[in-house]
């Protein structure tokens, strides 16, 4: 294997509620925490919409908008694979974009085969506050 090997992909059901979003919101971003008062879902914001910490880290994107995950968060799931996906009903993502439209976005994990390790894409850090 030589090809980089994504952290992050989505659903053809949350990929429709994103693009949905953006023709709303125009340009947006996604953020999931470790938990307290955002809770543990992925959350959905207008770009600049929710005020990066030190560390945070960028996974990939969803046509074209940053998937950022809180630091600590990051490091107990690094070894993990994300897809995004979304149901039906509201979750504990309150301030999330889809929320009003019955909407929550969540994650589906699975851990990184030990050749996937070797391959996987570049990390981005935020480093300012």
């Amino acid at each position: 294997m030589t090809t980089p090997v994504a952290r992050l992909a989505v659903t053809p059901a949350a990929l429709e509620v994103i693009q949905m979003l953006q023709e709303k919101f125009g340009d947006l971003m996604f953020y999931q925490a470790g938990g307290c008062c955002e809770g543990t879902q992925p959350q959905c914001f207008e770009k600049g919409g929710f005020y990066l910490r030190t560390n945070d880290v960028c996974i990939g994107q969803i046509l074209g908008f940053d998937f950022w995950l809180d630091h600590d968060l990051f490091e107990y799931w690094k070894h993990a694979h994300f897809t995004l996906d979304v149901m039906e009903g509201i979750g504990a993502g309150g301030f999330s974009l889809e929320t009003p439209y019955g909407k929550t976005f969540m994650v589906h994990y699975r851990i990184f085969t030990a050749e996937e390790l070797e391959y996987l894409t570049p990390l981005r850090f935020n480093t300012y506050d």
